[in-house]
């Protein structure tokens, strides 16, 4: 293909539903990844262009799945340009030693397990494909670096995926392959919608904070991948300007 190809995953709502939007405004055919068909299909219509899309239902947590869903990439469009390394869960926000394992499991194979099955598929084309190299974009949340309460598996996962980026970024120099990172914090979406009636703080208030539009975070995630290969965003925070987190900790 002439035209670019991204591959969102989580696209069918919040922050991949936004940057795939953004994608598409910058011309890229983008490859709408998710779990369910109809949340999809309500991203490709909500473009007024689901033409410049595909939609395949993948699971990142499962390996058989994540290899079918980059091979059908392959076989339909050719190459691959841009992952966005988007979907991600939370886990209940429990006293840490409430956190039941299948909870944790279930955070660590989505968050971690997933962003790696989908970076080593997206790598192993990248790699292969003429012209060769492409732009890995990891979902790292502010999270990464400063974590709230009650969120021992989430802040794991997204210190993990820090990891995940700076190694990506350096096995991928000699094939052209740039990896960076964007840390959001409380862009307006489903997920953060529980923060209007206040969450807890780390000395142990209840605060409201404020949150910012996500097509904000959709316009960064669109700066970063259309860059060209010579340049690199690697670690990017986008936040409510006004919300509690200079000075946290």
């Amino acid at each position: 293909m002439s035209t670019k190809v991204a591959l969102v995953t989580g696209s069918g709502s919040g922050v991949g539903r936004a940057a795939s939007l953004a994608l598409l405004d910058e011309g890229f055919h983008v490859v709408l990844c998710g779990r369910r068909e109809e949340k999809l299909r309500e991203t490709a219509e909500a473009s007024g262009n689901p033409d410049q899309t595909t939609r395949l239902v993948a699971n990142v947590c499962d390996p058989d799945s994540v290899e079918e869903l980059f091979q059908s990439v392959l076989d339909r469009l050719g190459r691959l340009d841009v992952l966005f390394n988007n979907a991600g869960i939370n886990a209940p926000a429990v006293n840490l030693e409430e956190l039941e394992v299948a909870d944790w499991q279930a955070v660590v194979d989505t968050n971690l397990t997933g962003s790696f099955l989908c970076t080593r598929g997206a790598f192993r084309i990248m790699k292969s494909q003429d012209p060769q190299g492409g732009r890995i974009i990891n979902n790292g949340s502010i999270s990464a670096w400063a974590p709230r309460p009650f969120s021992v598996a989430y802040t794991a996962t997204k210190h993990a995926i820090t990891g995940l980026t700076k190694s990506t970024s350096l096995d991928g120099r000699k094939y052209n392959i740039a990896c960076g990172q964007i840390d959001i914090g409380n862009a307006a979406t489903e997920m953060t919608a529980r923060m209007e009636n206040g969450v807890p703080q780390a000395d142990g208030s209840i605060a409201v904070e404020p949150r910012m539009d996500v097509n904000d975070v959709a316009r960064a995630v669109a700066m970063m991948a259309t860059l060209p290969l010579d340049a690199n965003i690697q670690f990017m925070t986008i936040m409510a300007t006004k919300m509690p987190l200079v000075g946290r900790g």
